[in-house]
């Protein structure tokens, strides 16, 4: 099936979830509302005005779960716990059913052999931290986010061995607290009212400034208090695209390098390189700013104690990649604050690239050998392990069984082109 190369030994085959996606139960035993229980309650912010109040129904089909896990013969699986389900405030008083409700679902992976690989944050921000402190704006959140975590740490870590903090922590800011396009935006109308900063090249570069200090934050803590007795890994995912010069003779490349600096340097060079942001990132946002009559983005600084804390928190690299874009330099500078405004390059798709049910994502399986490339050069040079963490394609929903040929198609040809790279980069 794989024609170009073998998986090595040790490979993880694995599905991914995340809470907000499949478990439902949204105000079931003690659970308090998340930024996107929210969100999607207001008509018009989801296709047909969806929610996850019920979504899969995995808070009453534990059992169904595991039996479908089992029967697609993985050896791991990622999946998210819900902050409003362990502090239905955010903070404060645990709720013990959902405690255990995660701890029967990990004593029933490891009965079936299966890895648990728990993220502690995908999307679903506790609705009375975004309330309260504004959300990932405010860097009290910070502190609150320790708390959580030691939480699980000490009522899961004696069987959780794989940690995520963060799952790409470049959406939760561009499209939480940049375009609106997910929660939190439309959830709080006062929340901006209360910082008194909000814009699109503000607010996004601060609340990805917290998420950064508050992954390092409990990497350490881990580190320091967990791993001598639990023996885990922690880090972080980061998703990307990869990003393909429209013209490999002009200033496509250097547009094209600022695309991925914009998307992945921005988390990756603090936690992986020195702890402070590429200079490619710096200096476009100073370049930007002085073509326009406004602060049209600002980057927020790390002292040097901070740049030291944050840099190295990663035991790996956890990748998420769907797609990939071309890429060109802006002719003329737009101060309109987007993030390709900001980041001074124009993107586009080839038109021979098949699509998907999703207008965004098309199907370019060479862009992820490419960015694992890149990856390999940029990032890991010393050999830190690379996890594909999330990676599919959606296709039309019919209400019917249906012959998948085309994920199937998909999966084939993304995972040949990561096994083209297996000799030199460590992927699982």
């Amino acid at each position: 099936m794989y024609h170009y190369s073998t998986v090595p030994n040790g490979f993880k085959w694995g599905v991914s979830t995340s809470a907000y996606q499949i478990e439902g139960g949204w105000n079931e035993d003690g659970k308090g509302p998340s930024i996107w229980d929210t969100f999607s309650h207001i008509p018009g912010n989801i296709f047909e005005n969806g929610n996850g109040d019920i979504a899969c129904d995995s808070y009453h089909q534990l059992d169904a779960d595991l039996y479908m896990l089992r029967s697609l013969g993985v050896n791991s699986y990622r999946f998210s716990i819900s902050w409003s389900r362990i502090f239905p405030n955010g903070q404060g008083t645990v709720n013990n059913k959902g405690v255990e409700y995660y701890n029967k679902l990990i004593d029933g992976l490891l009965a079936n052999n299966i890895l648990p690989m728990v993220t502690l944050y995908h999307f679903d921000l506790p609705q009375a931290l975004q309330d309260n402190v504004g959300g990932w704006e405010n860097e009290t959140i910070i502190d609150r986010f320790k708390d959580y975590a030691e939480i699980l740490f000490q009522r899961l870590g004696d069987r959780v061995k794989f940690w995520i903090t963060l799952n790409e922590p470049y959406i939760i800011a561009n499209l939480g607290y940049g375009d609106g396009a997910f929660a939190p935006v439309h959830c709080h109308s006062d929340f901006t009212l209360f910082l008194g900063i909000y814009s699109p090249g503000i607010a996004v570069y601060l609340a990805g400034h917290n998420m950064i200090k508050a992954h390092a934050e409990v990497w350490h803590l881990y580190n320091d208090k967990y791993r001598a007795s639990q023996g885990g890994l922690i880090s972080i995912t980061l998703n990307c695209d990869w990003a393909e010069p429209n013209n490999p003779y002009k200033h496509d490349v250097s547009a094209a390098e600022r695309y991925l600096q914009f998307m992945l340097g921005w988390f990756a060079h603090p936690i992986l390189v020195n702890g402070d942001y590429p200079e490619v990132l710096k200096t476009q946002v100073q370049h930007i700013n002085t073509q326009c009559s406004t602060t049209l983005a600002e980057l927020p600084t790390f002292s040097e104690e901070e740049k030291a804390y944050i840099s190295g928190t990663a035991d790996f690299l956890g990748i998420s990649h769907y797609t990939s874009r071309m890429v060109n330099a802006s002719e003329i500078p737009s101060c309109v604050a987007n993030y390709d405004n900001i980041g001074g390059f124009a993107t586009h798709v080839d038109p021979s690239w098949p699509t998907t049910s999703s207008p965004w994502l098309y199907v370019v399986p060479w862009g992820l050998r490419r960015l694992l490339n890149y990856v390999k050069e940029e990032y890991v040079k010393g050999g830190l392990p690379i996890y594909i963490t999330g990676n599919g394609m959606p296709t039309p929903y019919t209400g019917e069984v249906f012959n998948d040929t085309a994920r199937v198609e998909y999966l084939t040809a993304y995972i040949n082109e990561a096994l083209k790279g297996n000799e030199y980069i460590d992927i699982y």
